[in-house]
């Protein structure tokens, strides 16, 4: 007797592109669309000349996935897309998907901003994320997307009339971030003279080399945002400030998108710090307002804490690619 038919599985490439870390991974994806991490690597990002020099790299890191068996690929990358090109923010790289597709024979792909793919991949992780405010996370509504890690990330997650989703990229990042007081001022004038920046944006506020200022700043060492990491405590003036800052960065976008389904935190400052978002400035500034106090203090707030939600996000994207283009697949 004839046994049953394998169920086919197809092959995605996702890939995560930090400032500091590239995270690549090779998901299965299922007749039902249940998606499965096979493999997962990590490679420096600042050690490669381009995006392509990356990509090239993957064979001789062990990655188990060939460029001529994957189905679909989806890459998350900081910076915004302008038709099928990209110019990554934070790093010296320039894509055009055109290019990448008759270099390495691919047919189905996507780029997209690293933040869209953490949107999407908070929505497919949130059910194990942390609670920092209480609420229950409604998918129903808009819900806001926040997350620091070598800049500040934003986007949103729009609720469609079928029951998906619609994810929303923000360079939000980039705009000036505010400060309050003679002691925040001080800070903000000297984050201007460390940055040479013309204004303070929240990209060099709410990072992970904004935390080492705000550190040199407050307390006079020049440490690492690793060595800093090691020694936050919750009486720490570091501590308080930062979770401040990031308190209103939250409050702030979640007015702008009226974020009433609940705010998600990623990216790996929090991550690795939790302290950051669970100390009590943090709480204390998200509720912070003369006119909408009450409509903030009922939004949930939690923390995705698994560093894979980019890739994650990615591959929801890449599986997207193959549900609309069948013939690829």
């Amino acid at each position: 007797m004839s046994q049953p038919a394998t169920p086919l599985l197809r092959h995605i490439l996702a890939a995560d592109i930090g400032g500091t870390t590239s995270r690549f991974g090779h998901f299965t994806l299922a007749p039902d669309g249940a998606l499965t991490l096979d493999r997962q690597i990590r490679l420096s990002t600042q050690a490669a000349g381009s995006f392509l020099e990356l990509l090239d790299a993957l064979p001789a890191a062990g990655f188990d996935l060939p460029l001529g068996q994957v189905q679909a690929a989806a890459f998350a990358v900081p910076g915004a897309m302008v038709g099928r090109t990209v110019h990554f923010a934070n790093i010296a790289w320039s894509l055009d998907l055109a290019d990448l597709e008759r270099t390495h024979g691919l047919e189905c792909t996507a780029c997209v901003n690293d933040f869209l793919a953490q949107a999407h991949g908070c929505r497919l992780l949130g059910d194990s994320a942390d609670m920092i405010l209480p609420g229950a996370m409604d998918p129903a509504r808009i819900q806001a997307v926040i997350g620091a890690g070598t800049g500040l990330g934003h986007a949103a997650l729009i609720p469609l009339a079928d029951g998906t989703s619609l994810a929303l990229p923000s360079e939000a990042g980039q705009t000036a971030a505010p400060f309050f007081g003679p002691e925040e001022t001080a800070f903000a004038d000297y984050l201007a003279r460390a940055t040479g920046e013309a204004y303070v944006r929240g990209d060099s506020v709410l990072s992970g080399s904004g935390l080492a200022h705000l550190h040199r700043f407050v307390t006079g060492e020049d440490l690492t945002p690793a060595q800093i990491s090691r020694q936050l405590v919750a009486d720490s003036p570091t501590t308080a400030f930062f979770a401040r800052f990031y308190g209103r960065a939250a409050r702030d976008f979640a007015l702008t998108v009226l974020a009433a389904g609940g705010v998600f935190i990623s990216g790996g400052v929090a991550a690795k710090n939790p302290l950051l978002v669970a100390h009590p400035e943090f709480a204390r500034e998200f509720h912070a307002s003369p006119t909408y106090a009450a409509f903030l203090e009922r939004i949930p707030v939690r923390l995705v804490r698994d560093e894979n939600v980019g890739l994650y996000g990615a591959a929801a994207i890449a599986r997207n690619l193959l549900v609309s283009n069948p013939s690829k697949g």
